[in-house]
């Protein structure tokens, strides 16, 4: 009995020494792979014989919202003059700002830089397809028969990302040196062009992702077709938009031979629907090569980035609508902070930048409440429009126009035409689609005077007087205050 329970206990201790070797087994099999996915176990042999301590880096950094530019910019460079002899994806553990040319050469055992499949995402640059950019990658490249390496990672600056950084490593020569330079030419060159967004219609966002999982940063905006037929307005605002816009787009390179200015402010005025915005749509196709940036009011802590880009892809517009939000009168400001943004504008306008090809459009339905050194001062605003309230006219070209695909008589066009006296252009769009959901209910078979005397009693006495406003009718409105009085 006293065998067995020996003979027992070895076998238990036999199969724990075995176990316990097994699994030292596994570890260092483990690690030995570990070791293999290290990027120094890449780098190092990939620079001999040059030694660590003679290889130099060298490091760019570029805003985050031109990746799309960038990576158009590598998949050429590589492509064509630099032959890729390995390229992977790279990973730190433990760092929160990014990984570095200098992890990736210097070899640790806590926290080491690996090499991992690469990672992409997509951006859409307002095109069919998006582009597919490098989240972070490691390029070990030969030209010449020099060998270097290239890094691209985020730059990030309390764990959130600020940028993208190129870290260039190259034996420290001469032909080291040329290399870099090259490479960072390349990249300067593909930003200037900016290919991906330039002569389009841009904004810029603060999200991260949209909700269709693409990354965003720029976004590039389809606004309708507007064509010159369609911008109904006064002979007199007409002819300020062809000589102050259209022309004077037109007459810029002999202005510059005259060393006048390139840059040009206008200021469109008027009641809220009558037509700024739409003639800002014709304006942003009618001059072709140019690229224009909305800027809307809670964005206007961004104009220092949206003028860059601006200066970046001149020729170029840049909107503000509802400057009053921004711009205001000093007087009627709450805060420094009010301030500093309205100086921001006043001197990305008129400040003491180079000059530029931009044009900037501002909006206002309330030009009275405008601070002085903006609306008064030429440099910054240097023609102001008004939008006026359609007359007889233009309210039955605007018919026309909104009542495209309707079977409209000539009698009913003239009757809407004699009652809608003293509203916006937007009124009489919103009329246009009225008549026609009262026509589609009662399921009549051609729209008559019913439909029209209904949807007209609808927008001007249903609503109340807050309706009007909101419709574009206040004339309407202050007439009728006027009669019960």
């Amino acid at each position: 009995m006293e065998y067995v329970g020996i003979l027992l206990v070895g076998l238990l201790v036999g199969g724990g020494a075995t176990h316990f070797l097994a699994r030292q087994r596994q570890a260092r099999t483990a690690h030995q792979g570990q070791n293999r996915s290290h990027v120094s176990e890449l780098l190092l042999p990939h620079f001999q014989p040059t030694p660590p301590d003679n290889i130099t880096i060298s490091e760019r950094q570029f805003p985050f919202r031109v990746r799309a530019d960038l990576q158009r910019a590598i998949d050429q460079l590589f492509g064509e003059q630099s032959q890729i002899l390995y390229f992977c994806g790279v990973r730190q553990e433990y760092s929160r700002d990014g990984v570095s040319m200098s992890d990736c050469i210097i070899s640790s055992q806590h926290n080491p830089a690996l090499s991992i499949p690469p990672e992409y995402e997509e951006i859409n640059i307002g095109e069919e397809e998006p582009v597919r950019v490098l989240k972070n990658g490691l390029w070990l490249l030969e030209r010449n028969g020099v060998r270097f390496a290239v890094l691209l990672a985020p730059v990030a600056h309390y764990g959130r990302t600020t940028g993208m950084q190129f870290q260039v490593a190259t034996p420290n020569s001469a032909d080291g040196t040329r290399i870099v330079q090259d490479f960072f030419r390349h990249l300067e060159q593909s930003i200037f062009n900016a290919e991906s967004y330039r002569g389009k219609i841009l904004s810029l966002e603060l999200s991260e992702h949209s909700y269709s999982g693409e990354s965003t940063g720029i976004t590039v905006h389809k606004l309708r077709t507007v064509e010159r037929d369609q911008v109904i307005l006064p002979a007199s605002t007409l002819s300020l938009l062809e000589r102050n816009v259209i022309q004077f787009v037109k007459q810029r390179m002999k202005l510059s031979q005259f060393r006048q200015a390139t840059k040009k402010g206008i200021l469109f005025y008027g009641p809220p629907g009558t037509g700024k915005t739409h003639t800002i749509h014709y304006l942003a196709r009618a001059l072709e090569g140019h690229t224009t940036l909305l800027v809307s009011a809670e964005q206007v802590g961004l104009l220092s980035e949206y003028m860059t880009l601006a200066r970046l892809m001149q020729p170029s517009i840049v909107v503000l609508e509802d400057v009053d939000l921004i711009a205001r009168d000093r007087s009627q400001m709450n805060s420094a902070c009010e301030e500093v943004l309205l100086n921001k504008l006043l001197n990305e306008m008129d400040g003491l930048k180079e000059e530029a090809d931009i044009l900037f459009i501002l909006t206002t339905n309330r030009p009275e409440a405008l601070e002085a050194a903006l609306a008064s001062r030429p440099g910054r605003v240097d023609q102001a429009i008004e939008f006026p309230l359609p007359d007889t006219v233009e309210r039955e070209k605007l018919v026309q126009l909104y009542a495209k695909g309707i079977a409209l008589p000539a009698d009913m066009v003239q009757e809407i035409v004699r009652r809608t006296d003293g509203v916006s252009a937007a009124f009489i769009k919103e009329l246009l689609r009225r008549i026609v959901q009262f026509h589609i209910e009662r399921e009549g078979s051609q729209i008559n005077t019913t439909d029209v005397d209904l949807a007209l009693d609808e927008m001007l006495f249903s609503g109340g007087s807050l309706n009007l406003k909101l419709l574009g009718a206040g004339t309407l409105e202050a007439d009728r205050q006027t009669s019960i009085t």
